[in-house]
């Protein structure tokens, strides 16, 4: 045995299946620990050992692999990472090795090692060689696991275990006495095998389709095989570029007419779910077999009933084109097929409406009186144009639409704002939160409030106790262990006060007049602004949690915005007075920042006879008028062209807001909060600080168009270049309160242009939002949008994508609005050439059309609905002149 450890300790693998075969299997069985400790020293050798460890773990490797008796054991050793990335242990030497200490063993225990690194999916690639060779020694069945397929197919693509001399992968396939047994399996993977797609020229010899194509032809894999595989892997579905082998394989098939009929079930389920381009070469081959009479009218309306929900008109079009040459083939199919024509009346494009109410009146026939009826039934998911248009088509046997009600627009529900909690939290709840909060990324507005408030309250009634509770739940903190103290600037948020209290911070660096918090904050950047309110705060905070001084904090807002009620404020001042405590300056600015402002309140203000209780009642009057905004188009600067850095930002045209100098905030606030008071130039500067902390967006609930003048340089990087995530805050900044001006209106128009999908769908939801609290000014947003799309800082195709998520929520007569002021800025002096105008006169048609909205409509429609031709933009220009001059006046009543 000892030869065996120092031929393993020299790494002298040659020697080793000599020496393992000597022994029986109680002596291999008895060395195993030893070479399970050799192991476990040579995973624990450092870097300066890494040229010996090659050796050695390559002679392990074989070694164990020769003293395991049991199948399973064999398997896990020779499948473990540790033995097989050493460098000596790669290679054909390695199989070698492998090989001569387990080829005489019984076929069946060999087969099973083999099936059990080919199951292990981590490795079976690198161990491929070997299991292939095991299986050859076993004679048993290949395994099916998808990492062996996927390396068979590697090592028939390029030869990467040297076998017989081949070039190509027909000549791999076709020597490879497992290719039958193999082939099948490769469209039962879950992922086809990379190499399937590698090679593209289809004329050439190592093309996939190519070869397999050639085992066919040489019988060597049966036809049917290849043709229900590719059939039942497309209709497992999968990403476009996964299926295209399969694709390309049925074309070199050229399947026969009986092999497209026997799988007629197959294309009708791809028409319906099956990738555009897969489905719509599936409805070419249901077309072949339509036009050959070989496709009943019952499965032809099956499969209309999938295609004509899809989206993709190009599909949509062709199948009512399919539908109308099946109906003039065979007049009697109509009582099947005109049902199925109508599954295309709930299309988004009503020129597809048009078209399927067209070709329903060419076929219907005066005694379809049952047909009429069930037709009428679906058109009730026409337009309202088409609707009366089927109405006169269907006659009495259809739904009679004359007596449609008035349109009423009911928006949603404006969000509810929930009060924060009437009851301070009790202890184990205040701990309880606060170990919550410090293990996660986000907080809301309740949490962070209801936590800190409750630190600075039990503080004040007894530290003794809450340092107690808090130790244990904060025990696992890098700043709770140790007998040393740290600085304040190195512990962020809540756990800064809990630090305090447990006395792991130093108390120097909270004392009042320390080091100013924005020292070390970004000057021109928004969010270090907020972000060295927040801290002055925490720090303040736990400068008295420390002395106990507070009974609780006068800023703790009223509702889960952040908002303050202006009488709650006079109470807890009235009580500051009854206790003879003196407001803490960051707190009570703080404060200010967050009341509601109600002049009403002032005099009750005022009565406290406080100084604090003066600065209030001014600020509920005057002082807290929010700034003056500037708004004005920013030009591309030239001189930037050439830097790297912001190009793209600096060189666009764009719309910013500038906010006035608020000099209350010099004069009167602390220090930190001086920033907040200085103008915005909107100089350009891309932020890329951009915290998602519910505590910055509550430092100003009250102050929205402040806000949003901030949030528009994000929304429009969201917009003109790619930008993600600012329309997260855009939904969020519509709940808040204060005024809802220009600056919140111009950031929903940008954001309503956000090139990605998310950032649209919460522009539309802040939009809503401000529709149903009755502060949507449609006149105001649908001239920033007409300037933006002049900008081309929001373009047609994805104002169109959200103004047509907006309509499906029932608020036409909205979307119209706001559209009827954009409009001008495509269609004024012949412009609307822009991709997407025609989409977008689209949405703007239905929304007159359901909400019955009249006028002369927007400048330029005149000119453009009267060019010739029949493009997408010329037709909807048309359209929607048309249902502006149908319109009825005051046929809208909105209710929200």
């Amino acid at each position: 045995m000892n030869q065996i450890l120092d031929a393993v300790r020299a790494g002298r693998t040659s020697l080793l299946p000599l020496l393992i075969k000597r022994l029986t299997l109680p002596e291999r069985r008895a060395l195993l620990p030893e070479l399970t400790a050799l192991r476990k020293e040579v995973r624990d050798w450092d870097w300066a050992r890494r040229r010996e460890h090659g050796g050695v773990a390559s002679a392990l490797l074989v070694a164990g692999a020769g003293c395991h008796t049991g199948a399973a054991a064999a398997a896990a050793w020779i499948g473990s990472r540790d033995l097989a990335e050493g460098g000596a242990a790669r290679g054909s030497s390695r199989w070698a090795g492998l090989l001569a200490v387990l080829g005489d063993r019984e076929p069946a225990w060999l087969g099973d090692v083999a099936h059990r690194l080919a199951a292990r999916a981590v490795t079976v690639e690198d161990n491929y060689p070997l299991i292939r060779e095991l299986i050859g020694l076993a004679d048993c069945p290949v395994p099916t696991t998808d990492g062996f397929v996927h390396a068979w197919a590697e090592d028939m693509a390029f030869g990467g275990y040297p076998r017989s001399s081949r070039h190509l992968l027909s000549v791999a396939l076709r020597e490879d006495p497992r290719a039958a047994e193999m082939v099948p399996l490769l469209f039962q993977t879950a992922e086809p095998a990379a190499t399937l797609n590698w090679y593209v020229d289809p004329q050439a010899p190592d093309h996939w389709p190519s070869a397999l194509t050639a085992l066919v032809r040489e019988g060597i894999v049966e036809r049917r095989v290849l043709v229900d595989g590719c059939v039942a892997r497309l209709l497992r579905g999968g990403r476009p570029g996964g299926l295209k082998f399969y694709q390309v394989l049925l074309q070199r098939l050229d399947l026969t007419p009986a092999e497209l009929r026997e799988h007629t079930a197959d294309w009708i389920a791809m028409t319906a779910d099956a990738p555009s381009v897969l489905a719509g070469q599936a409805q070419q081959v249901l077309a072949g077999l339509s036009e050959a009479g070989e496709l009943p009218a019952e499965r032809l309306a099956e499969m209309s009933a999938g295609v004509l929900f899809r989206p993709e008109k190009k599909l949509v079009r062709a199948q009512l084109v399919l539908l109308g040459k099946a109906l003039r083939r065979d007049r009697e199919a109509r009582h099947v097929l005109l049902p199925a024509v109508a599954g295309a009346f709930g299309h988004e494009d009503t020129a597809l409406q048009e078209r399927a109410l067209g070709l329903i009146g060419k076929h219907l026939r005066p005694g379809d009186e049952e047909l009429r009826t069930e037709l009428g039934f679906q058109a009730e998911l026409l337009s309202p144009v088409h609707r009366r248009a089927a109405a006169e088509l269907l006659g009495a046997g259809g739904v009679d639409f004359a007596d449609e009600q008035p349109y009423e627009e009911i928006l949603p529900p404006a969000p509810v704002r929930r009060r924060m909690p009437d009851q301070a939290r009790t202890l184990s709840e205040t701990v309880e939160l606060v170990a919550a909060l410090s293990r996660s990324a986000a907080a809301t507005v309740t949490e962070f409030e209801s936590a800190l408030d409750g630190l600075v309250r039990h503080a004040h009634h007894d530290r003794t106790a809450l340092a107690s509770a808090l130790r244990p739940a904060l025990a696992d903190r890098w700043w709770a262990t140790g007998d040393r103290q740290a600085e304040a600037g190195q512990i962020h948020g809540l756990e800064l006060v809990a630090a305090a209290v447990l006395g792991c911070v130093r108390a120097y660096d909270l004392r009042p007049g320390s080091v100013p918090q924005s020292a070390g904050y970004h000057q021109n950047c928004v969010h270090s602004m907020l972000g060295a309110v927040v801290a002055d705060r925490l720090r303040e905070a736990a400068h008295h949690a420390v002395s106990g001084t507070l009974p609780f904090l006068l800023a703790t807002p009223s509702w889960d915005t952040g908002s303050l009620e202006p009488r709650e404020l006079v109470e807890r001042l009235a009580a500051y007075g009854r206790l003879g405590v003196r407001p803490a300056p960051v707190d009570f600015a703080q404060a200010l920042l967050r009341v509601r402002r109600d002049p009403a309140v002032a005099e009750a203000a005022r009565a406290l006879g406080t100084r604090e209780g003066e600065r209030l009642a001014a600020w509920l009057t005057t002082a807290g008028e929010p700034p003056e905004l500037l708004r004005r188009v920013r030009e591309p600067d030239l001189s930037l062209r050439g830097h790297w850095w912001d190009r793209d930002w600096e060189t666009m045209r764009r719309i910013v807001i500038e906010t006035a100098e608020r000099p209350v905030f010099q004069s009167e606030f602390p220090q930190s909060f001086h920033g907040l008071g200085r103008p915005r130039t909107g100089n350009g500067h891309r932020c890329y600080w951009v915290p998602d902390d519910a505590a910055y967006g509550a430092v100003l609930p009250e102050d929205r168009e402040t806000q949003a003048a901030w949030l528009l340089p994000e929304v429009t990087v969201c917009a003109a270049l790619d930008g993600r995530g600012a329309g997260a805050r855009l939904s969020r900044l519509a709940e808040l309160g204060g005024p809802a001006g220009p600056a919140v209106h111009l950031a929903v128009a940008a954001g309503l242009g956000a090139r990605h999908p998310e950032d649209r769908l919460a522009a539309v939801d802040a939009l809503l939002v401000l529709a149903a609290r009755g502060e949507l000014d449609t006149a105001l947003l649908g001239q920033d949008v007409a300037e933006l799309l002049r900008l081309g800082t929001v373009k047609p195709n994805r104002l169109a994508d959200a103004a047509r998520t907006i309509a499906a929520t029932g608020a036409y007569a909205t979307t119209w609005a706001v559209l009827d002021g954009a409009l001008p800025a495509l269609l004024a002096g012949g412009a609307g050439a822009a991709r997407g105008a025609g989409e977008l006169l689209a949405v703007a048609a239905d929304c007159v059309e359901r909400s019955g909205a009249g006028g002369p409509g927007p400048e330029g429609l005149a000119a453009v609905a009267s060019r010739a031709g029949s493009s997408r933009l010329v037709t909807q220009a048309r359209r929607l002149r048309a249902a502006l001059a149908a319109a009825e006046p005051g046929a809208v009543a909105l209710v929200s």
